[in-house]
C-alpha cells in the first residue's frame, strides 16, 4: 500500500490507541537515511496521528478530560461529533496532498492523486467501524 494510505490508517488507529506508541512503532518501519526528518511521510503521520485521536472521544488525552469533566457519554459524542470529525480529518489529509502536490509535484490532477487515495481510506474506515 502507499505511504499515504499506512499514514492514514496509523490515523484512524489512533481513535483507539495512543498516538505515541503508534508513531514510536512507525519511526522504527522507515529507515531515517531513505526519509529524511522533514520527509513528506513524517509530516502526513503527525498530521495523521495528531488529529486521528479525535474521530472518537477515548482517541485523544483532551477527549477522554471532556468526558470526565463534562460527563461526555461515548454513544453521545459517537453520534454528534465523530462523522463531523472523521470528515475534518479526511479533509485535512486531501488538503495536505494537494498542497504538497502543488509545492513539490509541479502539477496536480485531483482525480489521479488524491480522491483514490481518499476513498480508498474511507472504505478501510468504513470496514473498521
Amino acid at each position: 500500500p502507499s505511504q499515504d494510505i499506512i499514514a492514514t490508517v496509523i490515523g484512524i488507529a489512533s481513535a483507539l490507541i495512543d498516538n505515541v506508541p503508534l508513531v514510536a512503532a512507525t519511526m522504527g518501519m522507515y529507515d531515517i537515511a531513505e526519509f529524511g526528518t522533514d520527509d513528506k511521510l513524517w509530516q502526513l503521520i503527525a498530521l495523521c496521528a495528531g488529529t486521528g485521536g479525535s474521530i472518537l472521544v477515548i482517541g485523544s488525552a483532551s477527549g477522554v478530560a471532556l468526558m470526565g469533566l463534562e460527563k461526555v457519554d461515548f454513544l453521545w459524542y459517537a453520534k454528534k461529533v465523530s462523522i463531523g470529525a472523521a470528515v475534518g480529518y479526511f479533509a485535512g489529509i486531501a488538503t495536505y496532498l494537494a498542497q504538497n502536490a502543488l509545492i513539490h509535484g509541479g502539477g496536480f490532477n485531483l482525480f489521479n492523486s488524491v480522491v483514490p487515495q481518499a476513498t480508498a481510506a474511507v472504505d478501510m474506515m468504513n470496514g473498521i467501524l
